[in-house]
């Protein structure tokens, strides 16, 4: 069992975070009414600021360090949305941000991430290789390492979602979010089951990267042969010892698996409905509700589309990394 009350812990992130967040639109969506036989509304997170749920996690983050801890800056590993969350949060709060990016990362994301003013380095040939540096790095200078899911402070502020879906969708029955490293689903499933212990809160997962589904199911943090998916976005494994996993074991009433044949149709549908780019991540729940209807039918359902920093179209590949499937003392998610 969990320790610690995740609850007051969001409670308190929000009271951090809540000026320099936006409170991202829930919407009703009668087309997917009619195609799923649920009452659907969708979390667009996807509008929040920098594109992705991540802000509110880095700045509860940064927001919940000493003066002391502050005035030595902060270090962070990424090619993604938690370098850009951290980039935006850090600039907002006066920090400075030493960002470790591998030699592999894309260059459209290492664009983007260089405009934001990040302090870049390119280092290592691998996501894992960049965050082992990264780490070696903050400790050798006695500065802080921020994990893009594995510290109370991050859950707590991807939990802050949970908060706002509760005061717009009080009578919701189920609620759909995806998971990587499981901050966001740790953090929504537990203030919200706190709130409603009848609520469901799911999990959703790639087939082809299921790593919390797996160790779910293991009753504990396992390895698996992971492939190419376009929600990279939650592609890698989990750190050993991450708190998420008791939290997700807790608080949500299970993991859905999506195949990757389901994402792309469910990337297209809810572009059309919104009108701009949704991550193959952030269409996880539309994906899982398609797939899985007869367990919603009848119940309103909220999908949270976490974030909206698309990719080029492209094909969908994975880093050439022979110790990517490997667990070890590192977290091995790039986003």
């Amino acid at each position: 069992m969990t320790f610690f009350d995740i609850a007051a812990a969001v409670r308190e992130a929000d009271e951090r975070i809540r000026d320099a967040i936006l409170r991202t639109p829930l919407e009703a969506v009668p087309d997917l009414d009619r195609r799923s036989g649920a009452r659907v509304l969708v979390k667009w997170e996807c509008d929040q600021r920098t594109g992705s749920f991540k802000l509110r996690g880095a700045l509860s983050f940064l927001r919940s360090l000493s003066s002391a801890e502050r005035s030595r800056g902060v270090v962070a590993a990424s090619t993604g949305n938690h370098g850009l969350a951290m980039t935006e949060a850090a600039r907002l709060e006066g920090v400075r941000l030493t960002l470790f990016v591998p030699l592999s990362i894309a260059p459209f994301k290492r664009d983007r991430l260089r405009a934001s003013g990040s302090d870049m380095i390119i280092a290592g040939a691998t996501c894992e290789q960049s965050e082992i540096m990264a780490r070696d790095a903050a400790s050798a200078s006695g500065r802080v390492y921020a994990s893009p899911y594995n510290d109370l402070r991050i859950v707590a502020g991807q939990g802050t979602l949970g908060l706002e879906i509760a005061a717009a969708a009080p009578d919701a029955d189920d609620i759909l979010v995806p998971v990587g490293g499981g901050g966001l689903a740790a953090g929504v499933g537990g203030v919200l089951r706190s709130r409603r212990p009848k609520i469901r809160v799911w999990g959703v997962e790639p087939v082809r990267s299921a790593f919390m589904s797996a160790s779910l199911g293991a009753g504990r943090l396992i390895d698996v042969a992971e492939k190419p998916t376009l929600a990279d976005a939650v592609a890698g494994g989990i750190e050993p010892g991450a708190i998420t996993f008791g939290l997700c074991r807790d608080f949500l009433e299970g993991i859905l698996t999506v195949p990757e044949s389901a994402l792309r149709p469910a990337v297209s549908r809810l572009e059309r409905l919104h009108g701009r780019p949704v991550e193959g991540a952030g269409a996880l729940p539309l994906a899982a509700l398609l797939a899985h209807q007869r367990a919603f039918r009848g119940r309103t359902v909220v999908l949270l589309v976490s974030g909206g920093n698309a990719a080029p179209a492209r094909p969908v590949m994975l880093p050439k990394d022979p110790v990517s499937n490997k667990m070890g003392p590192r977290n091995t998610r790039c986003d």
